[in-house]
């Protein structure tokens, strides 16, 4: 059975067609599938039937046919190892472990976080506010081969609440990227806004399109390692995130022309990655206000053992 699920826009979508609005939401997996939904008649904006032609203006409500994959099996508890580092009956913090994709996907359905999350939780303890069909706990996710620190929800107003805490930039989070070459500035900022490639969907952009996303990163210098006369070596910084688009560290260390150590799809793959397939990012910092008690919970994760290996060469290299 169809459910039929409620968004509001938020300002960044504002003057996006309704259906590249779905598809960048994550509402439908493409924009021609959400086009479809939208000429079945299944899409309402502000209480009437949508057409194909509509955008949406900040503060526009969807009510929208979720969703569904005839192809996809259902949903299933699978015993994952999860590194938990808080729970209580609202919510948890993890460190995802690199390899580990968030939620199913093509290729990924009985091996992802949601799956270990049925398992530890059971299905009917987690929130379902992004999809109850595939991403139940999910309230903001890490790339597939990015590890460290993240956020679980168990209920419904604290799924809803840690997303708009996110949103307004309430949850504080850095991450430790390891990047090619010599940053000479000590801080930095990257404004940027983000789009879906063309070419390739699965790689994002940084891009002038009307349906980029705002995108802001910072970053402060920790250490520089092997310096050379054409700004070569290696730079490790401390990336915090002020937006949170898919892939968006990774892409803006791209534009600046300083990309992650071992990116497979962003980086320079003819540098020395040290002998690392996937890129170095890492979730080490995270804090926010929790959505019931009010306290301020603050973690700190150290590096897992293969980037630590790649700064420990560093180290005796030097």
């Amino acid at each position: 059975m169809t459910d039929v699920a409620r968004i509001e826009v938020s300002p960044e979508f504002a003057g996006m067609r309704l259906d590249a609005f779905m598809a960048a939401e994550g509402l439908y997996p493409t924009r021609s599938a959400a086009a479809k939904c939208i000429a079945d008649g299944c899409a309402a904006l502000n209480g009437k039937i949508a057409r194909k032609s509509a955008t949406v203006a900040e503060g526009d409500v969807l009510e929208y046919e979720t969703f569904e994959d005839p192809h996809a099996p259902a949903l299933e508890a699978v015993e994952i190892p999860l590194d938990v580092r808080y729970e209580d009956d609202y919510l948890l913090v993890i460190s995802k472990q690199a390899g580990l994709v968030c939620h199913p996907a093509d290729g990924h359905y009985g091996d992802t976080l949601v799956n270990a999350l049925i398992a530890h939780c059971g299905r009917e303890n987690l929130c379902d506010v992004q999809g109850e069909q595939d991403r139940l706990g999910i309230v903001h996710r890490l790339d597939k081969d990015t590890s460290g620190l993240m956020l679980c929800a168990k209920t419904n107003e604290v799924g809803l609440a840690l997303m708009e805490d996110i949103r307004t930039r309430d949850v504080d989070r850095h991450y430790l990227a390891l990047v090619q070459g010599w940053i000479p500035l000590e801080t930095g900022l990257v404004d940027a806004p983000i789009a879906r490639g063309d070419r390739d969907r699965l790689r994002m952009k940084v891009s002038d399109r009307d349906n980029a996303r705002p995108s802001i990163t910072t970053f402060e210098v920790k250490r520089r390692f092997e310096p050379g006369r054409n700004d070569d070596g290696y730079t490790l910084i401390d990336c915090k995130l002020y937006t949170g688009r898919t892939h968006q560290i990774r892409v803006h260390m791209e534009y600046i022309k300083h990309p992650c150590v071992g990116d497979p799809v962003y980086g320079w793959q003819k540098k020395d990655n040290l002998g690392l397939d996937r890129q170095f990012l890492h979730s080490y910092k995270l804090a926010f206000t929790h959505p019931v008690t009010g306290e301020r919970l603050e973690f700190e994760d150290t590096l897992p053992d293969d980037l630590q290996c790649v700064i420990d060469e560093l180290d005796a290299r030097e």
